[in-house]
């Protein structure tokens, strides 16, 4: 795309944010939360927001849009769009530029569509709202909307419901109900954050494309670097409410002046970058205030020789679907099939895949949390789907699980060092003293100090959380980790922070780790191994070397090709690959499973036969 080409200098621009100033009532205080915030978004142009949570960038687009709670937010300045300034416009006519000269994507479209409306009456509501069209030329507008954001079969799928379609396939709806009223701007705020890196990578072509046939304007909000460099013509850097640089993101990317944007830069993963390792590498730590960084540590080497401290054979996972009037057995979901793996002590595997391939029901039938139809799983040579209730506590003191989102697995009424000391003292590890030791112990070991003891979950950031989920995990001296998507929501800094806290527990404590996730960059980071699931099956295992440096199987190059490359120089030679869905893993009842075939191309390197 050219950019030159395509942005007129002298164009007047479609939108103009002139010292935005947005403040909320806290304590009977007005608290600035956004200050003194100026950018301009030219025609055709794509300008990104970026930095970590709390930054302020979201708050900028939900003030550009007024969509903040007006008895308890208060916004200054000046918001021109299109030579009109929203600030100062009544309500009434607010709600005509919304969705009309100005749309907004969000971070999840799960919460953002009506689970009661289906899809096709979603968009038609929106071009009914600002048009004079019939509904059956709604209806006409919408299905050509569908297909332009590439769903298939769009006619088809008009009434069907969110929840039968695919995080990626939710995320086109939002795209083609923002796009339907032809908007001169759109507010993109982190709509590729949750999304698989396959995905990802669609969802940002789809926009650019978009932006190219139709002229939009676009904000992009988010804190994902390598999608700044992916999309961005121009970007604005946020910290702590202020913006603290702005210029043309190659400049920003090679030139960055401010130590935060630096320290922002430097703790971004960049795929390729650990050919000259053998083990896994340290995140440098940045100084926000200076810029500076450490120099990035190669682990000690702590995988153990010997007896693998969990295995795990053939395993199988089918969910059944039922149907029709009498709950008829009509297919299965082959959600894992036939999953083999070795974890030696001291080991990072990485399970690696997208949504849906099997990879966190892998993690939770080890777990024993969802019962496997067949299959083996040793922990410490002792058979754990032979277990019985009293004996399957007993085992979850060795193996434990970090989850997602840390905020859903911590109790809000608990304080976090109630939430540490729980499975201590469910499991008669100690008295209500020996406790009180660990908590302050296991608090220390991931950053946290032992004051924080006393502070419930609301109090803590992200990454607070999660660390307070690992001192919770910690807690029981487990010997394996099942840590699924543990840092993917995180921001970059923190999500490099965690990873270094684990890859230091690991050293200090002798962990097995099993890393579940799809973000390639950082699975190639941490990994000692790394194992490619496709539709249920292991399609490629091997050492981290051998599969980052020379993958066999055409899926792991499809998920390394898609991961956003953090540099704007290559984003006008990256080659975009059509990417297609995950297919379906649904099977008729009947259906036969052939056993994978693999081949063996270097030591322990082994890749499936097509």
């Amino acid at each position: 795309m050219n950019t030159a080409a395509k942005i007129m200098p002298s164009a007047d621009p479609v939108l103009s944010v002139e010292k935005l100033r947005t403040s909320f009532m806290v304590e009977g205080e007005w608290k600035p939360v956004v200050r003194d915030i100026s950018f301009t978004v030219a025609p055709g142009e794509t300008v990104a927001i970026v930095g970590e949570s709390g930054s302020g960038k979201s708050v900028t687009s939900l003030s550009i849009m007024r969509l903040l709670q007006a008895d308890s937010s208060r916004i200054e300045g000046k918001v021109f769009l299109g030579g009109r300034d929203l600030l100062a416009l009544p309500e009434n006519e607010m709600r005509k530029v919304r969705g009309n000269d100005v749309a907004m994507i969000f971070q999840e479209p799960m919460t953002s569509l009506n689970p009661l409306f289906t899809i096709g009456d979603q968009i038609s509501e929106a071009l009914l709202a600002h048009s004079s069209m019939s509904k059956a030329e709604a209806k006409a507008e919408t299905i050509r909307i569908l297909e332009k954001v590439r769903i298939p079969s769009a006619a088809s799928r008009f009434d069907e419901y969110p929840h039968r379609f695919s995080g990626g396939m939710r995320q086109r709806v939002m795209i083609a109900m923002a796009l339907a009223t032809k908007p001169k701007l759109l507010i993109a705020d982190e709509p590729t954050t949750a999304l698989d890196v396959t995905i990802q990578g669609q969802i940002l072509d789809l926009i650019k494309m978009l932006q190219e046939e139709e002229g939009t304007s676009v904000l992009f909000i988010t804190h994902d670097m390598g999608v700044v460099a992916e999309i961005a013509d121009r970007t604005v850097v946020m910290y702590r409410g202020e913006q603290v640089e702005t210029g043309d993101t190659a400049d920003i990317f090679h030139r960055g002046k401010h130590p935060y944007t630096r320290a922002l830069l430097s703790a971004v993963p960049v795929l390729g970058s650990m050919q000259a390792y053998q083990r896994p590498l340290r995140f440098p730590v940045v100084n926000t205030s200076t810029g500076e960084s450490d120099v990035p540590v190669e682990v000690a080497d702590t995988v153990a020789k010997g007896e693998p401290v969990l295995q795990v054979k053939n395993l199988t996972k089918r969910f059944d679907i039922h149907s029709g009037l009498f709950g008829k057995l009509t297919g299965r979901v082959h959600a894992v099939e036939n999953v083999s793996f070795d974890l030696a002590a001291g080991e990072t595997l990485s399970l690696v895949g997208e949504s849906g391939c099997g990879k966190s029901t892998t993690g939770r039938a080890i777990m024993r949390l969802i019962e496997p139809e067949s299959g083996s799983v040793l922990v410490e040579g002792r058979e754990v789907l032979a277990l019985d209730k009293k004996d399957m506590r007993e085992m979850r003191k060795r193996v434990q699980m970090i989850f997602q989102d840390p905020f859903a697995s911590l109790n809000p009424r608990m304080t976090v060092g109630a939430a540490i000391a729980e499975p201590f003292l469910e499991h008669k590890m100690g008295d209500a003293k020996q406790a009180k030791e660990v908590v302050a112990d296991m608090l220390v070991k991931v950053g946290l100090t032992p004051d924080m003891a006393k502070r419930y979950p609301h109090e803590f950031s992200g990454g607070q959380r999660q660390r307070v989920c690992i001192a919770r995990a910690l807690a029981l001296r487990p010997k394996v980790i099942v840590a699924d998507e543990s840092v993917s929501a995180l921001d970059v800094s923190i999500k490099a922070q965690v990873i270094n806290l684990m890859l230091d527990l690991q050293q200090e404590l002798d962990l097995a780790f099993l890393f579940i996730s799809h973000d390639m960059a950082v699975v190639e980071r941490v990994s000692h191994r790394v194992a490619v699931m496709y539709l249920g099956e292991i399609v490629e295992i091997g050492p981290r070397a051998s599969v980052f440096g020379n993958p066999q199987h055409a899926y792991t190059k499809r998920l390394m090709s898609a991961v956003p490359v953090p540099d704007p120089e290559r984003r006008r030679i990256k080659n975009s690959a059509v990417v297609e869905e995950l297919k379906s893993p649904i099977r008729p009842v009947d259906y036969k499973i052939m056993p994978m075939e693999y081949r063996e191309v270097s030591p322990g390197h082994l890749v499936a036969e097509s």
